[in-house]
């Protein structure tokens, strides 16, 4: 049993390591439940977590700092990753990930993967092998080594079947070409590392989904991306729920704040401090003044107020 557990230890990190070993073929099924085993709802038929639609929708209007908080105070450090340029930094980009890594090429591996993926049904450059795995809801998050010049891993060509299957945009540590024809597909962006005229040379597909590194944060297949203009956070799916649903009463309790604050209803240190069951009684009674502020049910309520959630 040590020797099976040090076995995936050594597995995983492989995986992980920017630009660093990959694997030219999705992993196995009960690998990728492994490494999710904390996520206890549907999964795709290759084993990554299905996030629920619903919740993906709540998760496009939660506050990014709010989500970036909850995670780091339950020990996720390597979530977040910045500076990046996007295509159109009024859309956001919010889904469940769609992993591949890329890695410099070289002929004899290249032609492996292509015969390969050729006797699988793979059509096309090992680009868009990612492409047609998408289904609506999803995000394709790619490491490409942060290459810019020739590692323009799409075009608008392939944005536009990007967006015609998942509905979504993608994120890059890689660059994109057809800056121009890419803002034109309504609903689309792209986070990436720069945009740049070229082709696409001298990069492979050694993993689809697969555990990857963008940046400073680990991805796994299934996780929730969400973005704002400041960067993209990775929700590990099992952590999915519990942050957008802190994070909306985090923002139900700030507009209450601010309100009461404005009233002196409240004083800052009153508001900014566990509550009083006064202060708790008045939230719930400006909720009931304000329906449809939250899809968040009575209990769901009471178990968040019992303890500060920032």
């Amino acid at each position: 049993m040590l020797t099976s557990m040090m076995n995936r230890i050594v597995f995983l990190c492989a995986l992980i390591i920017m630009c660093g070993n990959g694997f030219a073929q999705t992993m196995q099924k009960d690998e990728l439940i492994f490494l999710t085993s904390e996520w206890k709802g549907e999964r795709f038929a290759d084993g990554r977590p299905k996030v629920p639609d619903e919740l993906i929708e709540r998760a496009k209007h939660i506050g990014f700092e709010s989500a970036w908080t909850i995670l780091k105070n339950l020990g996720y450090n390597n979530q977040y990753e910045g500076g990046w340029k996007t295509v159109n930094d009024t859309v956001k980009v919010t889904g469940r990930v769609v992993t591949a890594q890329y890695m410099p090429s070289r002929p004899d591996v290249e032609k492996n993967i292509k015969d390969r993926g050729k006797a699988e049904g793979r059509k096309g450059n090992t680009n868009s092998w990612p492409i047609d795995v998408l289904v609506k809801g999803d995000v394709y998050v790619a490491d490409g080594c942060g290459k810019i010049a020739k590692g323009t891993l799409i075009g608008d060509n392939l944005g536009n079947s990007i967006y015609a299957k998942s509905g979504n945009g993608v994120v890059f540590d890689a660059s994109v070409r057809d800056l121009t024809g890419l803002s034109e597909i309504k609903g689309f962006n792209a986070y990436v590392r720069d945009f740049d005229p070229s082709y696409l040379e001298d990069e492979v597909l050694m993993g689809l989904n697969t555990p990857i590194r963008i940046g400073h944060a680990i991805v796994l297949p299934g996780d929730l991306v969400i973005s704002d203009r400041e960067g993209v956070i990775f929700i590990p799916a099992h952590l999915a729920e519990k942050v957008v649903y802190t994070a909306e009463f985090i923002d139900l309790r700030d507009m209450f704040g601010h309100e009461m604050l404005k009233k002196g209803s409240f004083s800052p240190g009153q508001i900014d401090s566990d509550w009083t069951d006064e202060i708790k009684t008045s939230f719930l009674k400006w909720l009931d003044a304000h329906p449809g502020s939250t899809k968040l049910t009575r209990a769901q309520l009471d178990a968040l107020m019992s303890k500060r959630t920032w």
